[in-house]
């Protein structure tokens, strides 16, 4: 499956993956708003198999399926 990843300019450390690039419709307006402006970083293709630095590939896959997004938060010890 296709993947394009977004970071938040406005939340250090904060993605947002979609499965259609620059289709941000199925995305709540209040999480867009959360993100503030955000920046493309990264297509790939996503498998199950895929190893991922952050998050689990099929915990991403099933996100995009059913709701056609998945947001990465800062880890949980990052200080800023």
């Amino acid at each position: 499956m296709p993947c394009y990843v977004y970071k938040s300019l406005k939340k250090h450390l904060l993605y947002l993956y979609i499965s259609q690039k620059n289709d941000f419709s199925r995305v709540p307006t209040e999480l867009l708003q959360t993100f503030g402006t955000l920046e493309f970083v990264l297509e790939l293709e996503l498998t199950p198999e895929r190893k991922l630095a952050k998050e689990d590939s099929q915990k991403v896959l099933a996100s995009l399926q059913e709701q056609g997004f998945f947001v990465q938060l800062p880890p949980t010890d990052f200080i800023g």
